[in-house]
């Protein structure tokens, strides 16, 4: 018969987790956790920033593509492409979202309350659009109403220089700045820019 010596690394080789070494590992799991739902958190906000960078985009796009198109059908003549203060029909500095009125054009003195698909209108007057409910569904009755009253629109229209110095009479150039605050973030804006001519 032969008999095995047991060795003392043998002996310990099925030993659990100390103590400490769990609170370890529950200290870095904690924090592992803990940055994963902080980058939710700002997934979230970022998502909320982008909407509200399409929405000044889109509003800025729309007035700048409305003026071209009123140039473009001779719903304005050429003078009139301009701020109120130098003759013109747009009224100058920030503008809530109001919907246009009779002339089509946004930004202009008979700018009229917006209203919604149903006929309501909408909070403020300016402009706002249905979300989907708790439902998800859009056209039922638990819908949401989103305001734009936190946006303004500048539409600012000057003369264009030429090479000499003197006004070119034929050429404008348009900037047009959506700009809008919302709690506990700093204002943001969106501005694009174009020249119209008298030419079309």
């Amino acid at each position: 018969m032969k008999l095995t010596k047991t060795t003392a690394s043998n002996r310990f080789t099925e030993r659990g987790f100390a103590m400490i070494e769990v609170m370890i590992a529950m200290v870095v799991l904690t924090v592992g956790l803990l940055a994963v739902f902080a980058s939710f958190a700002t997934a979230i906000e970022a998502t909320e920033e982008a909407e509200e960078n399409l929405i000044a985009r889109h509003k800025a796009l729309d007035a700048m593509e409305s003026i071209y198109t009123a140039r473009n059908s001779q719903q304005l003549p050429f003078a009139a492409i301009n701020n109120v203060a130098n003759g013109g029909s747009f009224l100058s500095g920030p503008q809530p979202l109001l919907c246009a009125g009779n002339d089509g054009l946004v930004g202009t003195a008979d700018d009229v309350p917006c209203t919604t698909a149903a006929g309501v209108v909408c909070p403020g007057g300016v402009e706002c659009f249905a979300l989907p409910g708790p439902d998800g569904i859009l056209g039922t009755a638990d819908d949401g109403i989103q305001s734009l009253a936190n946006f303004t629109r500048t539409i600012s229209i000057n003369q264009v220089l030429q090479q000499d110095g003197t006004v070119n009479q034929n050429l404008m150039a348009i900037s047009i700045t959506v700009s809008y605050q919302k709690t506990g973030w700093p204002a943001h804006s969106y501005t694009t820019s174009g020249l119209i001519s008298s030419y079309h």
